[in-house]
């Protein structure tokens, strides 16, 4: 991987992340869009974390190829709001997907996108002009496990901030698409279904449309679009 984040960063994401599951200060979705399984605050909390990660990745991306972009949001919502990050920069919308290290996949869940690739987590839909896919390491979900957090709802603060505020993350960018790309997508049908298996291995709670992280686009090419 090799980038590292800032520790304090790592700090504030795990306050974020906190509040949105575990601290009840905020809320995200139970269910995914289309799916059946309720999600345990566990994983809640580290889908939050590393989301919001993802998002610090994009910024400190962004803001080294000169770009103008606001810090993350680290605001605690309520249930209702959209669960991943975006960024305004002038009059363009940037949709930053979050995945593990391992991931060679930038996914959407099909019931959140119409034909026209735009979300319908508000009203009127929402038109993202680009999409960017992150990965971080290591995989927060597999530590969660290993501390028998991942299903659970309840969680000592004080332990889980030290097992999670580390020095340890690192991320990746392999790079964006545009909105026609994704419209592209959406039109050619290329969606993982419910309960297919992702890998070979992982069973889809929710289907997906998705575009393999080679076919994106170089992240060090964005700054000449959204200048």
């Amino acid at each position: 991987m090799g980038n590292p984040f800032q520790i304090e960063d790592i700090g504030k994401v795990f306050e974020f992340a906190w509040g949105m599951s575990f601290g009840h200060t905020g809320e995200h979705r139970s269910t995914r869009s289309g799916g059946t399984a309720s999600r345990k605050e566990g994983e809640i909390f580290i889908n939050a974390f590393q989301g919001k990660l993802g998002e610090f990745a994009v910024y400190y991306k962004l803001t080294a190829l000169g770009l103008k972009v606001p810090e993350p949001d680290l605001s605690l919502w309520g249930k209702g709001f959209w669960d991943n990050g975006d960024f305004e920069i002038g009059r363009l919308k940037v949709n930053v997907k979050s995945a593990s290290h391992f991931s060679n996949l930038l996914l959407f869940e099909t019931k959140d996108w119409n034909f026209e690739a735009l979300s319908l987590h508000s009203d009127p839909p929402t038109a993202y002009d680009y999409f960017i896919l992150t990965r971080i390491s290591p995989d927060g979900k597999s530590i969660m496990r290993g501390n028998s957090l991942m299903l659970s709802n309840t969680a000592d603060k004080e332990i889980l901030k030290k097992i999670i505020v580390t020095p340890d993350w690192q991320y990746d960018i392999p790079g964006f698409m545009e909105r026609s790309d994704f419209k592209e997508i959406i039109a050619l049908k290329h969606i993982i279904p419910q309960g297919g298996l992702l890998n070979g291995k992982l069973k889809m709670d929710a289907s997906n449309y998705y575009i393999q992280a080679f076919d994106l686009k170089n992240i060090d090419t964005i700054n000449k679009k959204l200048l």
